[in-house]
């Protein structure tokens, strides 16, 4: 029945747990909000704190829109975003940057700077993975760093060398260029799942962080520790504690520095995974409230609720356990037992004492009238005492505990309540005042961290609303510019486009002109063409005559040369005539008297020759002078025949050119009506151009309106933050607390 803790222990557990079976549905309900809350609280913590670095590396990329990040530092502009995003990040201990040779660039730890993160270094599987994962985010962790101790806390006031790393890959172009890093010391989330003020269990309730299933960080075995335990120090216990070692039967259980990897959740009975750990590894989920429970690491008995999760960007799942001791989760005493313990008692004894009187009085034999009046006096004595002592060690008691909760309550109710102060549940009974205690002090600190929370936004919106209005202003002055420039330049395309008019108006004309021009040449390019035909036909013509022509004087040369030999057949026969009239005047002569007639024909005959001679010279001569002519005469005509020739390709080409000409008339003319189509686009660009110009127009008046509504509205937004600090500032808070 008792189980593995055996009946001295178990007995009175029982007892409690049985006394208490009617809460069993609502201690599930605690567990399982616990659990849900702390998770939902992880998450949304570490969402927020991945937008901060976002945000900041979205400011970073606007300022290098010209250059890579890795290029060059603009120190003041830079100083003032990561000073920003770490005002508005308090969990952030640091903010820095690497490059893509990890070498840290920018920090807001300015130690930090120039320290080089090679293979092998602390933070090289994380980094690894970002650039590995194509830009994937990772958040790393927890490990040692002891430059996390040596820059100190941010909002926890437990503080080690265990961190946690934000990973924000850089890519440009899809090449890794470096990292944006935040580092959280882990401290930080063993805060957000503890809330040691409201915890319900203050005795004994741990919720505790451990490896569940390992990804990324393989060489964390499941169920170590990864988040510090309510029990690492004397804060936050009323008993041992791991630093000085939570003895039991089978050992001690300690830790050296922290309880994150130090300390596997094991029990130390049997050296393994306590079954409640071991459970929500298994199954995702455990939850177990009843008797017995199960040992956990110190190898007592408790009772809680598992849970496995991943953190955004986290490659690793991790799990959780939302416990608390049986003993104490169950040791509650209800209001109706108290109050029958104190009646029985007095019930009893104000019964025996009555019987005891009216048995004496009955010894005594008093009368009965005396008897009936003695018991009932001593009824009425004994009820006012009954009365008293109930009035005393019950009602009163409850009335002064009610009370007290009640002054608690109208302090807060009134709106302007002091949220740092809470119930002290020691000071009420074992019964539900002291539960209701309790859940009113996990209620105001709830509250209280809301209203933190909500002082917190609200100094980010004032401070965001003062850079938006500095935005504003400057928003408004250079839309004002833009403004200006845009009428400028609707002006110029305003005037652009009356020269668009004129000149379409010019070309329409230039192609009428151009048409008229094209058909008058097209007319006399004709006429020309004609007349070079004919041209080209009579040059074909006068070559053909000169050709003759030559042919007819070479003709007449060949009759010269034979006029020139018949010459000189007559030249040889009137040399011979005149030998022979000389001849016969000798023999005349010689004969006498009767020749003398004779002599008389040959000196005729001689005369005759002698003139035919000359006459023969003389046609010689004329011959020669007709020869040298004719020669003369074929010169020319060869020169001539080649003047034909060349004015025959004059012709030729000049035909060429009309042609061409008259084709150049057609190029220009499609030319022209190109230019025509073009220019009737541009007309109609010009119509759409002046159409959007007004549009544009009406658009940058319609921004600079919204920008001034804007800042009526940023003006409203300032009013209404400062309600909002007024109505927080209503409230004492602990300021030094910070989630």
């Amino acid at each position: 029945m008792f189980g593995w803790i055996g009946l001295k222990m178990g007995l009175p557990l029982w007892w409690s747990y049985r006394l208490n079976t009617r809460l069993k549905a609502d201690v599930e309900h605690i567990f399982e909000g616990i659990a849900q809350t702390r998770v939902d609280t992880l998450i949304e913590w570490t969402t927020e704190y991945w937008g901060h670095l976002d945000r900041l590396l979205g400011h970073l990329q606007s300022l290098q829109t010209t250059a890579s990040l890795s290029d060059g530092v603009d120190a003041v502009r830079w100083e003032r975003l990561f000073s920003a995003t770490h005002a508005r990040a308090s969990s952030f201990s640091e903010i820095f940057m690497l490059d893509k040779e990890g070498t840290v660039k920018y920090s807001t730890y300015p130690a930090h700077l120039g320290t080089t993160y090679n293979q092998g270094s602390i933070i090289s599987a994380g980094l690894l993975y970002s650039r590995e994962g194509q830009g994937s985010k990772c958040l790393f962790g927890p490990y040692g760093d002891p430059l996390t101790l040596s820059i100190g806390p941010s909002t926890s006031s437990f503080h080690d060398k265990m961190t946690l790393l934000f990973i924000v890959p850089i890519m440009e172009n899809g090449q890794y260029r470096g990292a944006l890093c935040g580092r959280v010391p882990n401290d930080v989330i063993g805060d957000l799942i503890q809330r040691e003020s409201g915890h319900v269990y203050p005795d004994s309730g741990d919720n505790y962080i451990f490896m569940a299933q390992p990804k990324l960080n393989n060489h964390i075995e499941p169920g170590v520790a990864l988040s510090r335990s309510r029990f690492e120090d004397r804060t936050f216990t009323h008993g041992e504690n791991l630093k000085d070692g939570v003895r039991t039967d089978w050992g001690t259980v300690s830790i050296k520095e922290h309880t994150e990897l130090e300390i596997m959740f094991t029990d130390p009975a049997t050296n393994k995974l306590h079954p409640g750990v071991a459970g929500t590894i298994k199954n995702g989920s455990n939850l177990f409230v009843e008797f017995p429970g199960y040992s956990d690491y110190r190898h007592i008995p408790v009772i809680g609720k598992g849970v496995t999760f991943k953190l955004p960007n986290c490659p690793d799942v991790w799990g959780m356990m939302c416990e608390g001791d049986l003993e104490e989760v169950y040791r509650r005493r209800g209001l109706g037992w108290r109050m029958l313990r104190l009646h029985l008692p007095l019930l009893l004894g104000s019964s025996l004492l009555l019987s005891a009187s009216v048995f004496g009085l009955m010894q005594q034999e008093v009368s009965q009238l005396l008897t009936a009046l003695s018991v009932g006096s001593l009824s009425v004595v004994f009820g006012l005492i009954i009365a008293r002592v109930l009035q005393h060690k019950g009602t009163h008691r409850h009335i002064e505990r009610l009370d007290q909760i009640n002054r608690f309550i109208r302090i807060n109710a009134e709106g302007k309540g002091d949220l740092t102060q809470r119930l002290i549940p020691s000071e009420f009974d074992n019964d539900e005042s002291q539960e209701l205690a309790k859940w009113i002090n996990n209620m105001i600190d709830s509250l209280e961290g809301i209203m933190l929370q909500v002082k917190q936004a609200a100094s980010d919106v004032q401070s965001n609303q003062q850079l938006l209005d500095q935005s504003t202003d400057n928003s408004v002055g250079s839309t004002e510019r833009v403004s200006n420039r845009i009428n400028d330049m609707i002006r110029s395309i305003r005037s652009q486009l009356k020269d668009i008019d004129l000149a379409k108006d010019v070309v329409d004309e230039m192609q009428i002109t151009l048409r008229q021009l094209e058909s008058k040449a097209s007319k006399q390019i004709g006429v020309a063409q004609n007349e070079v035909e004919r041209i080209g036909d009579k040059m074909t013509q006068i070559s053909s005559k000169v050709a003759e022509t030559n042919k007819t004087i070479i003709t007449f040369m060949d009759t010269t040369k034979q006029i020139q030999s018949v010459l000189q057949v007559i030249d040889e026969i009137s040399t011979r005539t005149n030998l022979l009239a000389l001849n016969a005047s000798i023999e005349a002569v010689r004969v006498g008297e009767h020749g003398r007639g004779f002599t008389v024909v040959a000196g005729e005959i001689r005369k005759l020759a002698d003139l035919t001679r000359k006459s023969t010279e003389e046609i010689h001569d004329t011959v020669d002078q007709i020869y040298i002519n004719a020669q003369e005469a074929i010169s020319s005509m060869e020169q001539g025949t080649v003047v034909v020739e060349e004015g025959t390709q004059l012709v030729a080409a000049t035909t060429v050119i009309l042609n061409e000409a008259n084709a150049e008339d057609s190029l220009k003319t499609q030319v022209v009506d190109d230019v025509v189509i073009l220019m009737e686009k541009i007309a109609n660009v010009s119509k759409d151009n002046r159409k959007i110009s007004s549009e544009v127009e009406s658009r940058v008046k319609e921004l600079l309106t919204e920008i001034l509504n804007s800042r009526r509205t940023s003006n409203q937004v300032v009013a209404i933050t400062d309600f909002l600090q007024q109505l927080v500032n209503q409230f004492q808070l602990t300021d030094s607390r910070k989630r």
